[in-house]
């Protein structure tokens, strides 16, 4: 059985002529400890899909599962890791990562929430910032804390909405191998939602694109059958990379295309283009 299955899900907002219909039959099974990557246009429904699966929406039609059970609001057996960091500003490191852990482990002494939090905390390199606030932390910091604070509240599955998209390249980079890391380590389920064709084909076992909407539809799945652990440096001269990444960016580039000649309104597209022999790229690993 999937761990999480989503079975002919659709949401709209409004009805009638007020209608907005964001995701149409949405048909999805991820296993146990897999490692799963949704990529999508701008405006695709990417973040509606994570809120369905976080139980924070309803589907209008259809059923999202969790181990065959119906989800019908949030739960601890689901962490959620934002773009925007979600952190609490008058809250250290150390009281951002407590905070879940005394909403989880309620129970749990003080002495043993306070060795869960340090746990957590050391995981993501950020013991040396445990007690400074929000504006005192870089962006990258602040993505850190947030990664600890999901971490340590032990979920089954981890949802992750475009958690890198406002880090520049380096701390990007950087933080993609430690959450490979750290997901290597317990092979905890994972989603990841990202518009980063590169980002998923590094990090996920499978890539599925989210059509563009209205009416948005999941695409085929692209299987990533590079070997773990992976390197940067060695996936440009690797040849399924190249194979698995042209074949992702075409399929892109054809929607891109055909919504065009639909004249639907303008859709943002990833900025890639295929790998030719004349186009050499190069990827720099995060120091």
């Amino acid at each position: 059985m999937s761990i999480l299955e989503l079975k002919n899900v659709s949401k709209w907002y409004g009805e009638g002529s007020e209608r907005t219909h964001v995701l149409d039959n949405i048909n999805l099974q991820i296993e146990e400890g897999e490692f799963v990557a949704i990529v999508g246009f701008t405006g695709s429904g990417k973040t509606t899909l994570i809120n369905l699966i976080a139980g924070l929406l309803g589907p209008s039609e259809g059923e999202v599962l969790l181990k065959g059970q119906p989800v019908d609001g949030p739960g601890h057996d689901r962490s959620v890791i934002f773009q925007n960091y979600s952190l609490l500003p008058w809250l250290t490191v150390y009281d951002n990562v407590m905070l879940s852990v005394n909403e989880v482990y309620p129970q749990w002494t003080l002495t043993e929430k306070d060795v869960h939090v340090r746990k957590f905390i050391e995981m993501v390199n950020l013991t040396p910032a445990i007690n400074k606030k929000p504006k005192e932390l870089s962006g990258g910091m602040k993505q850190r804390t947030s990664v600890a604070r999901s971490l340590a509240m032990s979920p089954e599955i981890l949802v992750m909405d475009e958690p890198l998209g406002a880090l520049d390249a380096l701390t990007r980079g950087t933080l993609q191998e430690e959450i490979l890391k750290i997901w290597s380590k317990d092979k905890k389920t994972a989603l990841l939602i990202t518009n980063d064709v590169d980002e998923g084909i590094f990090m996920a076992d499978r890539i599925i694109p989210l059509n563009p909407g209205p009416m948005a539809t999941l695409g085929p799945e692209f299987k990533i059958e590079i070997d773990r652990p992976r390197d940067k440096t060695d996936l440009n001269d690797n040849p399924l990379y190249k194979k698995t990444r042209n074949q992702i960016i075409e399929y892109l580039m054809d929607l891109g295309a055909e919504q065009k000649a639909q004249k639907k309104e303008d859709i943002v597209l990833p900025d890639l283009k295929p790998i030719t022999p004349n186009r050499k790229f190069r990827l720099k690993k995060a120091i």
